[in-house]
């Protein structure tokens, strides 16, 4: 799979968690599994792989007459595009001031202390090395 740079609406995204699920998959089970899960019709859900398909985040291929999609982008790489994304947009790249933010708000468990200091301390260690 690709790691170039994709963007992906809200509803992207749910078609995207789909074929991350169990690609490839037929435009039709797609649109089975959409109207299932969304209520979609089956054109929302055409339009919208097609739109995938034009930008890159999926491919259609012909198989036994029918057109399967698969993703382009593995779900980690579109994660953490996503993820450096919202953090440029509303916090002008600091992840500090994120974690501020967030922090502020609710409450982190002992656990979860522990684990940003674990990752705090490998980021020294590497930056050491």
């Amino acid at each position: 799979m690709s790691t170039h740079h994709v963007s992906l609406t809200p509803a992207e995204w749910s078609v995207m968690e789909c074929l991350w699920e169990a690609a490839p998959l037929t435009g039709r089970e797609v649109t089975q599994k959409m109207q299932q899960r969304c209520g979609w019709s089956r054109s929302t859900t055409l339009t919208l792989l097609s739109r995938m398909e034009a930008k890159g985040a999926v491919a259609g291929e012909s198989e036994g007459g029918k057109k399967a999609f698969r993703p382009l982008v593995c779900r980690e790489d579109a994660a953490l595009q996503e993820t450096e994304d919202f953090l440029e947009r509303v916090y002008k790249g600091s992840l500090s001031l994120m974690v501020s933010a967030l922090t502020r708000r609710q409450t982190l468990s002992k656990e979860e202390i522990d684990g940003l200091y674990a990752i705090l301390r490998e980021l020294e260690e590497n930056d050491d090395a």
